[in-house]
């Protein structure tokens, strides 16, 4: 039997499809040409390589912080961009560590509009597993940490950003903030039924 061919091949679609990509990228007025610079092209291929070696970036990650935290020891100034670093990390932190779909506040919808809503999270040996998903993904939150280390590095070498204020006042608030937020966001554990 003749089976009939197809107008277009899995392939020529997917080189058609690239193609367009490739003609709204070059099109001035589409506002992505960063995405065929070759610096954006060398650096995402840096962070694709960087990928599977977790221990080499975090280690490399925090000897970048320990550096930042040197320069601000030893020029003894710069504390704003130092506590303004401390807040987002502690931001990025916390959503690491909360999970993306969070069972209490899914819950408490239910609770709303009067209908009793079920835990996503299995409580019986008999229901479905679901593993915990993270709102911020660990590559997310090492890229934005190191981004967010080395801004604040190059902000060190700025007078525009030395303000003079008394560190120990945002020492304490730091810790007070981080008291209070750890405890508005509490961890999740759900103990299993014996």
């Amino acid at each position: 039997m003749d089976s009939m061919e197809p107008d277009q091949t899995p392939f020529a679609a997917v080189t058609a499809q690239t193609s367009r990509f490739s003609r709204r990228v070059q099109d001035p007025s589409s506002g992505i040409q960063w995405l065929t610079h070759p610096r954006f092209q060398a650096y995402q291929a840096y962070l694709d390589k960087s990928t599977p070696y977790v221990a080499y970036r975090w280690s490399s990650t925090g000897a970048l912080l320990v550096l930042f935290l040197l320069r601000i020891v030893l020029s003894e100034g710069w504390y704003i961009v130092c506590y303004s670093l401390g807040i987002y990390l502690l931001n990025l932190f916390l959503a690491f560590l909360q999970p993306k779909f969070d069972p209490s506040l899914s819950q408490d919808d239910g609770l709303e509009d009067g209908d009793s809503v079920r835990s996503p999270l299995p409580i019986k040996r008999d229901e479905e597993f679901r593993p915990f998903i993270r709102r911020l993904p660990e590559f997310k939150f090492w890229h934005s940490a190191t981004r967010a280390i080395t801004i604040a590095f190059a902000c060190t070498w700025s007078e525009l950003f030395n303000v003079p204020v008394f560190w120990p006042v945002l020492v304490v608030y730091w810790i007070i903030l981080f008291t209070l937020t750890s405890k508005l966001h509490p961890v999740h554990v759900v103990q299993k039924e014996v």
